[in-house]
């Protein structure tokens, strides 16, 4: 085995230079660090409800400590269930004009790479003092849904509170005991009643996805492989699995998002939505149905589209994610745009929502602190504190930072499986033809699950046609990996 030429520093090296090429900020400016020494504790405010003691409870991935949200549910006599999702209140310690906040609003969003995570905010305030961390007092913003048995909304609500995270749980061990496969992770069982609390709440989860996907909410499975490391060595990807708990947090932010939009409207104060437009290419989504034996109609249709990849999901489930990314490129990039009280918004097309913004997530994007400023105002019935200007620069300028992470978030992705196959050169694999075009042949690895360029035997391949290939290069500054066909 040859030895290996890069290590860990030349991803996190990768990761620092394409930050500051694509304009984002990969340290926090003396400002900001100065400023923290000046913050003495978790904020606290008088005048809101005491939530306390209800059995909130939060879930993500098992290494995260920047909770932004917790939730907690109620079976009601009528056979409905009150949800409350509570949203850390970033804003009380991070104010407009601050030095955080400027930092906040250049990068947008915290960036997630393979190397090294760019937090949006100090990681005192991320994942401490703003986090809504297990055994601790927060102040939040608490969205109300009330969800009927069939799955509709019966009413909503959005007010300010005190609550505490009495269980800290990870995706995979909640997931595993929803589905019945293994027994409740300590934290859930160490809570009387919070495992009964957290089966309403996914009951209640799972009717509000059966209306939307009724409606046309579209169910992607595109591959996103993490790197695992050992030490400084990288040990092999890791694709992240659709679950249970995903699922359920997902639905509760979907509400809650969608309920935030429409009460901004209501009390008069316009909002950032988060928009997915009606595919302009719709025509080849048309032409790749009509490739798989399948017709669309001739106009945007999301729920003739859902029915369709339901049914190639079934049909072909190895090849799927494949079909999924091609829809995710044909349908285009979501993007932030303002909606004035009582305009027509232009809805989110992949969700099948018409009212959409994000506010779930104030510790990782700016979008979310903005969208809790106007909350407050509206609470307080107190004037947007943005003007339509303002918030139509915030939007660009949210959009343009958060296509740049996401491209910085593959680039780093890319190079870390360059790294990863580095020392395996010669070796033969599985894979699966991604593309076919005069751009050139892309073919991806089945194990591990990474992708390259065909640089010899593409003639004849078209897309989803299964090859053997060998692997003949890798370039870890460009992230490039490179295959040849073996046989026929």
């Amino acid at each position: 085995m040859s030895r290996r030429q890069h290590a860990r520093e030349d991803l996190i090296r990768i990761a620092d230079r394409v930050m500051r090429e694509k304009g984002l900020e990969p340290e926090f400016p003396r400002a900001v660090l100065d400023e923290l020494r000046s913050i003495p504790g978790a904020a606290r405010a008088a005048g809101v409800k005491d939530l306390r003691e209800l059995p909130w409870c939060s879930i993500d991935n098992d290494d995260s400590r920047d909770l932004d949200q917790l939730s907690v549910g109620e079976r009601r006599s009528d056979g409905s269930t009150r949800l409350r999702i509570a949203i850390a209140d970033v804003d009380a310690l991070v104010p407009r004009d601050s030095a955080a906040d400027r930092h906040a609003g250049v990068n947008t969003t915290s960036v997630y790479t393979a190397a090294r995570i760019y937090p949006m905010l100090p990681e005192r305030l991320s994942t401490d003092l703003t986090s809504l961390v297990q055994d601790e007092d927060r102040l939040a913003v608490v969205v109300e849904v009330v969800v009927a048995p069939d799955g509709t909304l019966d009413g909503s609500d959005v007010y300010r509170a005190t609550v505490r995270n009495r269980a800290k749980l990870a995706y995979d061990s909640a997931s595993a005991w929803l589905e019945g496969e293994a027994p409740a992770p300590a934290a859930l069982a160490a809570i009387p009643g919070l495992e009964e609390n957290l089966r309403w709440q996914d009951a209640a989860a799972q009717r509000l996805r059966e209306v939307r996907h009724q409606q046309g909410a579209l169910d992607l499975e595109t591959i996103e492989a993490r790197a695992v490391f050992v030490g400084d060595e990288i040990a092999g990807l890791e694709q992240q699995q659709k679950n249970r708990a995903r699922q359920l947090i997902e639905d509760l932010m979907i509400a809650a998002n969608a309920v935030t939009a429409r009460f901004l409207d209501r009390h008069g104060l316009p909002s950032l939505r988060r928009v997915l437009r009606s595919p302009e290419r719709w025509d080849r989504i048309v032409g790749v149905a009509r490739d798989a034996g399948e017709a669309l109609p001739a106009e945007p249709d999301a729920a003739a589209l859902e029915a369709f990849l339901r049914q190639r999901k079934k049909a072909d489930p190895l090849r799927f994610p494949d079909l999924s990314l091609t829809i995710v490129k044909l349908m285009g990039s979501g993007e932030y745009a303002v909606d004035l009280p009582g305009a027509e918004p232009a809805g989110h097309f992949g969700l099948a929502v018409r009212d959409y913004t994000h506010s779930t997530a104030p510790n990782r994007r700016y979008p979310d602190v903005i969208t809790q400023r106007l909350l407050k105002a509206a609470l307080a019935g107190a004037p947007s504190p943005y003007s339509v200007a303002e918030l139509q620069s915030l939007a660009a300028h949210c959009t343009e930072q958060e296509d740049d992470a996401t491209k910085i978030e593959r680039q780093v992705r890319k190079s870390a499986a360059a790294l990863l196959l580095e020392d395996r050169i010669g070796q033969a694999f599985d894979g699966i033809v991604t593309g076919a075009s005069e751009k050139g042949t892309w073919v991806r690895v089945l194990a591990p699950p990474v992708e390259g360029k065909l640089t010899q035997g593409a003639a004849g391949l078209d897309v989803g046609d299964r090859v053997r290939v060998k692997l003949t290069g890798t370039d870890v500054e460009r992230g490039f990996i490179d295959f040849v066909r073996l046989g026929r």
